[in-house]
């Protein structure tokens, strides 16, 4: 093994296969060399024998992965490589397969551009792995192809969890495949809250359970965090926050309150006033009642992680890879996750009603097969074996990410991470953002409003009425409002 990580696997063939066709042994080895450039543990050689007369194909693959807790995204293609062929020649396919990985941390808009200028070069990868919701406007390029006609050819895919496959389906069809996943729990200082009057041991270890069964709202939520303002135990404004910028959390906030974000007959956007009117409100009790949450003032380093993290907040928003982020960069000193298990509980976001279902939002990373591939399904096939127990759980472990599939939950790896282990059954819970190419403008519309909301600069209904007026002014025909 040699280390190494940004890598372009390069295939180094020889003419060997016109001087061998016709002589004896029957197979052609080709010789594959990784070249070094970073950081990861990769294969450095791989060897693969091609039928006489066959051919050897290679997928490029383009991940986007921060190294090193994500290079699992596309080293399990890699990996993939030996079984993929196994199976080729136990089905009599002269084919064989090399994988090329283009990987880094390249911001998602880049990657997503990177990847237009390529198709409309001609060369574009075989495989893409993305965020999800960049499906929609991707599919009706033309750039992506629908898998449903393929899937059933691999039973691996029958293991993903089915929810998850919501978070691929656009128009009807599904067009990726799941990689890796997260959800976004409500956290709770224990010993914050055990200064709150009503609240002791017993009831904040169930806390959990009572969000789950639908008996902890929203609306408790935020009765709690101003009990905490008024006793003392927080300042005004630090009894709950959510992250300091625009991102997926708050749409949680909003399917909470029976909220819809697309319409599944159409694929067109919708903003439903009624839902939208009582996130608002939320929002809006947060600013006048003594101050529950004042978190979009702040920012990630400066202000958000430091408090939550500090003991200064009663509730936070997060997400669950942020739990291995703030044991090692924020209560180390303390501990870390010992710490943290110790003090901290989480759970989902209550529901917005007494016995209403609580939920969560998670932003499944996907593998996108490129309609310039000559070989999707032998894409797929590496794809398919890299969604396994061990593939997978290897990658979650790395980088504190969800399991995909319904054995993990028992797959010992897996079961051995307590906070993972926790935190899985959320997605039986969890919701998505759309798959629609005007998720961009939608999102950052509703969120202004929001935040002028919690500055005061606008009530709960001028915000309904202003998102409405701008959907409808930037998105025209578009956008559904209910």
């Amino acid at each position: 093994m040699k280390k190494h990580g940004l890598w372009t696997v390069l295939a180094v063939l020889a003419a060997l296969s016109v001087i061998l066709v016709n002589c004896a042994p029957q197979t052609v080895t080709v010789t594959v060399e990784v070249p070094v450039k970073e950081t990861v543990e990769v294969p450095v050689v791989e060897t693969v024998e091609v039928p006489v007369g066959g051919e050897l194909v290679t997928i490029v693959a383009r991940c986007r992965a921060k190294p090193p807790m994500e290079d699992w995204r596309c080293n399990n293609l890699l990996d993939a490589v030996a079984d993929v062929n196994a199976d080729l020649e136990a089905a009599g396919d002269t084919r064989r397969v090399v994988v090329d990985v283009i990987q880094d941390n390249t911001e998602w808009g880049d990657i997503m551009q990177e990847f237009a200028l390529a198709y409309e070069d001609g060369k574009a990868p075989d495989i893409l792995l993305t965020g999800h919701e960049f499906i929609g406007t991707e599919a009706e390029a033309g750039r992506i192809i629908p898998l449903d006609d393929m899937l059933g050819d691999y039973p691996e895919f029958d293991n993903v969890i089915d929810r998850l496959w919501d978070s691929v389906i656009y128009k009807g069809q599904r067009w990726g495949v799941p990689q890796d996943t997260e959800a976004r729990p409500v956290y709770w200082d224990k010993t914050l809250l055990a200064q709150v009057p009503g609240w002791d041991e017993a009831r904040i270890e169930g806390l959990a359970d009572e969000i789950k069964a639908g008996n902890f709202t929203l609306s408790d939520m935020l009765d709690t965090a101003e009990a905490a303002v008024e006793a003392g135990v927080v300042e005004p404004g630090m009894g709950f926050w959510m992250r300091p910028k625009n991102g997926p959390d708050f749409t949680a906030l909003y399917y909470a309150f029976g909220g819809e974000t697309i319409d599944a007959e159409t694929g067109k956007l919708v903003f439903d006033t009624a839902a939208g009117l009582k996130y608002y409100q939320f929002f809006e009790r947060g600013l006048t009642g003594n101050g529950a949450h004042g978190f979009l003032t702040g920012d990630w380093g400066g202000s958000y992680h430091p408090s939550v993290s500090g003991s200064k907040v009663v509730f936070w928003g997060g997400g669950s890879w942020q739990w291995a982020e703030w044991a090692e960069q924020w209560t180390k000193d303390k501990g870390g996750q010992d710490y943290q298990f110790e003090n901290w509980g989480y759970g989902l976001y209550p529901a917005a009603e007494k016995g209403g279902s609580p939920v969560t939002l998670s932003h499944p990373v996907v593998y996108l097969i490129s309609a310039q591939s000559e070989h999707p399904d032998l894409a797929l096939a590496l794809i398919a074996k890299a969604t396994t127990d061990e593939a997978n759980t290897r990658h979650a472990i790395d980088s504190t990410h969800l399991g995909i599939l319904k054995s993990q939950a028992d797959y010992e790896p897996y079961k051995a991470d307590r906070f993972l282990s926790d935190v899985l059954y959320m997605l039986d819970y969890t919701t998505f953002l759309p798959n629609n190419p005007n998720w961009g403008p939608y999102s950052t519309i509703t969120y202004e409003a929001l935040a002028a909301v919690q500055t005061g600069d606008l009530t709960a209904q001028e915000a309904v009425d202003l998102v409405v007026e701008n959907l409808q002014n930037e998105l025209g025909e578009e956008i559904i409002i209910r």
